[in-house]
């Protein structure tokens, strides 16, 4: 009966541990979540990262909607985004045994020959003898520099209303699940 619970606690553990990471503030710098600085009284500068879990939409999406919140928290209506990148980090990672490992090391040997769509990496060794499978994980961060503005927003593609921004892309906001 121990061993039952301490196995599904540690499921529900490892269950929450991967999930896309919710909107949050970043705990530490450099954490998953978004960051903020202002630069001038009416410029800011935001970035929303998010683990290998969180897709490319979602992390851009929380970038917009951090600023159309920190817009509205200043007391300005509109906010016009000059500068906008998202960056992606792409690693791949090995996993099974690796009986090659010492001369691989050397430049003997090659971790992988090659990439198909659907299974991944495939190792350079015998499949019979040395089954490396290789996983990528991709990582998102987007980053903008805001200025924000009062009154109506600017027929410009870059001007956004804050309280459009927040209303049109609250349903799809998910916030971190309460501490039990």
């Amino acid at each position: 009966m121990t061993r039952t619970f301490v196995a599904g606690a540690a499921l529900i553990a490892l269950a929450a541990c991967a999930s896309p990471t919710p909107y949050q503030q970043a705990g530490t710098p450099g954490g998953y979540g978004f960051e903020q600085s202002q630069i001038e009284y009416d410029r800011y500068r935001i970035s929303f990262s998010g683990n290998s879990l969180t897709d490319r939409d979602t992390v851009e999406t929380y970038l917009l909607y951090r600023a159309a919140e920190l817009t509205l928290e200043n007391g300005y209506d509109y906010f016009w985004v000059t500068e906008r990148a998202t960056d992606e980090d792409t690693r791949r990672y090995g996993t099974g045994p690796d009986y090659y490992g010492p001369w691989r090391a050397r430049g003997f040997f090659v971790n992988y020959r090659y990439y198909h769509p659907a299974h991944g990496w495939y190792g350079w060794d015998d499949p019979f003898w040395n089954p490396r499978h290789y996983r990528e994980v991709t990582r998102y961060e987007a980053n903008a520099e805001i200025v924000l503005g009062r009154g109506p927003a600017p027929d410009e593609r870059a001007a956004f209303d804050a309280r459009d921004v927040l209303e049109n892309l609250g349903p799809d906001i998910v916030r971190p699940a309460p501490d039990a």
